[in-house]
Formats: C-alpha cells, structure tokens, sequence
C-alpha cells in the first residue's frame, strides 16, 4: 500500500511542478499592458484590457509612447463620478492627431470604481485620446462605453486629484498628468 501512495505521489511530481511553474508565472505582471500614470501625488497602476478593448489600448499605448499625455490636464472631475484627462487643450473638444476610433462596447466588465473608458461624443465611434477613471460605479454606462483598463495600485492619487465645478466638473487650475508611460518601456 505504501509503495502505491509513493509511485502515485511520485507520478503526481511533475504534474505538481507545471501547476506550480504556470501559477508562478501567471503572478508575473504584464509590463507590456501596464500603465504608470505618474501624478502629483504618486504613480497610479493600470492593467491595461487588450482582451476587451485591443484598438484603445494600441492608441494608448502609442500615444503614451510618444509622451502625448505628459503634462495634459484632468479638465473635468466630477466628484463622486469620474476624473477626465487625455485632452491637450484642456477644453474637452480636442484629441490627438490620429484617427477616432471604433466602440468597443462590452457586457464583460462594468463601470466600477477604478474602471479606465474611453470618452466620446454622442457618437460611439468618436474615441481618440481623452479618458476617464471611475471613482464609483456608474451602471448607467455599461455598454454603452469603451473600457479599457482598470486602476491595480495608487488609486489614492486618482481620489486625491483635484475636483471641478458641481455639475459640469469644470476644473480651475486643474491637476496634470506628470508623465504616462507603458510600463515595459520604464527602466528601474
């Protein structure tokens, strides 16, 4: 009886160490689809969503590369709703020089506090480099929105930028993004 319960456990080894090898790698981050939003008050950490959303987080991604957010405000933070960035004029009317792109709507994931979408028009199809990051749900915007990451670490610094105007979340003097990098691309 032993010797079946050592050939079996000794059987099970190599199992066992796949298991273990695939779990240790899976821990690993993806630096590739992270995001380092680098703000006043600290570096915010954002997974970035490929599976959901594989045309926004190639614009992201591009748009970061090129240093395009560094320095562009969070123009309009609603308190108790969201804070809305990726503007360069600070107006909320302006985008990058690349084309919009096409929704990516899913029913996959929701509107949840620390949830990264895409800002558009009325028109669903007009995302191009504006953003926002969710400081409560908003089920009023599931599927209706393009998600493209979620907030992993530093979320603190997301509640600590600076809130708007009540109602329209129009921002005085407004917080800026101090750098935003993938996070493959940032040495040390």
């Amino acid at each position: 009886m032993r010797r079946r319960a050592l050939l079996a456990c000794l059987a099970a080894t190599p199992v066992l160490e796949t298991m273990m090898t695939d779990t240790a790698h899976a821990a690993e981050p993806d630096l590739e689809n992270e995001l380092y939003l680098d703000l006043k008050d600290g570096r915010v950490v954002i997974q970035l969503l490929p599976e959901l959303a594989p045309g926004h987080v190639e614009r992201v991604k591009i748009l970061a590369r090129q240093g395009f957010y560094d320095g562009t405000p969070f123009h309009r933070v609603i308190d108790g709703f969201m804070a809305q960035g990726g503007d360069p004029t600070g107006t909320g009317t302006s985008g990058s020089k690349l084309p919009d792109l096409k929704a990516e709507f899913t029913t996959k994931k929701r509107f949840l506090r620390g949830t990264v979408g895409a800002a558009r028009t009325s028109n669903p199809d007009s995302a191009n480099s504006q953003f926002y990051i969710m400081f409560a749900p908003a089920p009023n915007l599931d599927g209706q929105y393009t998600i493209w990451g979620q907030v992993i670490s530093g979320m603190e610094h997301i509640d600590a930028i600076k809130r708007g105007a009540p109602g329209s979340g129009s921002v005085t003097n407004p917080d800026r993004i101090v750098h935003m990098r993938v996070a493959a691309d940032v040495k040390g």
